[in-house]
């Protein structure tokens, strides 16, 4: 059976997606471990009561970092790796290592509203700043580069007159829940 590490920095709602579709027989695969970079997270906490590992890695030290990554990361042996609200760039060695298993879902179309700094609301509010009459998100490959990694899938969303960035990001955060899994299940197939 396929493995999967996920790493995450919040709540978690897509690693619960992740979980979800495994347990519907939708995704062949087991999740090895969580891997987070604060203390009690919502995803730490979904990872608890769904048995899964959780390591909390939080070096700033980019040397320690990467040691504790790799040291991790080999001991859970993914076939996948799955960035799935993770603020933190991964380190050019463990990308390099793992090229080509490692992919992250982002709350826009990219190449639009990517990059350091666009992350959670910041990335909405950009989107309705700009007049755009369509979002989404976006599941891509993790290079050295934020958010520029080449595009696996994108799942397309409608911006209504009345969004707020709070009601945008309910939305694009429900089609993320559905992207995400399916993407994961075809990269694994």
């Amino acid at each position: 059976m396929k493995k999967l590490v996920i790493f995450a920095s919040g709540s978690g709602s897509n690693f619960q997606a992740i979980i979800d579709a495994i347990a519907r027989n939708e995704l062949e695969a087991q999740i090895a471990g969580l891997i987070t970079n604060r203390d009690e997270t919502g995803a730490a906490g979904r990872a608890i009561s769904n048995n899964i590992p959780v390591t909390v890695i939080k070096d700033s030290d980019p040397v320690m970092l990467n040691e504790k990554l790799e040291a991790q990361l080999s001991a859970w042996n993914p076939d996948l790796i799955i960035l799935a609200g993770f603020l933190n760039k991964i380190p050019d060695k463990i990308v390099r290592k793992y090229h080509g298993r490692i992919i992250n879902i982002h709350p826009s179309l990219l190449p639009k509203y990517g990059g350091k700094g666009f992350y959670g609301m910041k990335v909405h509010q950009a989107v309705l700043n700009s007049g755009d009459k369509i979002t989404g998100c976006t599941v891509h490959y993790v290079n050295d580069e934020y958010d520029k990694g080449d595009i696996i899938e994108q799942s397309h969303v409608e911006i209504h007159p009345t969004d707020t960035a709070e009601k945008l990001a309910a939305r694009v955060l429900k089609a993320e829940h559905q992207l995400l899994p399916r993407v994961i299940k075809k990269l694994l197939t």
